[in-house]
């Protein structure tokens, strides 16, 4: 059975084998930024470090960050992807980030992982007292979509944002 954990350097080996599957793409949801040094155990586990320390309300972040929980989706023990949930929206994601950004590893698509990790960070944006939640995809990401509204999203639009093409969906809690 999946299951949402904080990230982990015990974890590293299966993110690094992940992420040589993601090659190029994005990989949504994970917090990973271009200045991460993830090749080396130090500078993965500052990625780690860093992460877990955006959830503190009480800390100043970067110039455009807002507070967020990261986890990782575990499947058999393997990393298998990402989830994050965004305390708040500034005018960017309010644009076309949203409060949750997910993505699953490529080996680990269509066993229903991102549809059911979206629906426990649901019920955790619930208990934090959130009413609705923003949720986007990229307009050509019908998996990704049909995700969003089996977990009861309500199309407001698409438009062009900073991500591209973009599906804009709420889901009130």
């Amino acid at each position: 059975m999946p299951e949402l954990i904080e990230p982990t350097m015990a974890l590293r080996d299966s993110w690094l084998e992940s992420s040589r599957e993601w090659g190029s793409e994005t990989q949504h949801g994970s917090g990973l930024h271009e200045t991460d040094e993830v090749g080396t155990v130090k500078g993965f586990a500052a990625w780690i470090e860093r992460l877990k320390s955006e959830g503190d309300e009480t800390r100043e972040l970067a110039p455009g960050r807002v507070p967020a929980a990261y986890w990782w989706i575990v499947d058999d023990g393997n990393y298998a992807g990402a989830i994050t949930l965004r305390y708040r929206l500034n005018d960017k994601l309010l644009d076309g980030g949203g409060h949750i950004g997910y993505g699953i590893r490529p080996s680990a698509r269509g066993r229903g992982l991102a549809s059911w990790a979206l629906g426990a960070v649901l019920d955790r944006a619930r208990a934090r007292g959130l009413e609705r939640v923003l949720v986007t995809c990229d307009d050509d990401n019908l998996a990704s979509a049909r995700t969003i509204e089996r977990n009861g999203g309500v199309l407001e639009d698409v438009r062009e944002t900073w991500l591209g093409l973009t599906r804009r969906y709420w889901i009130t809690l």
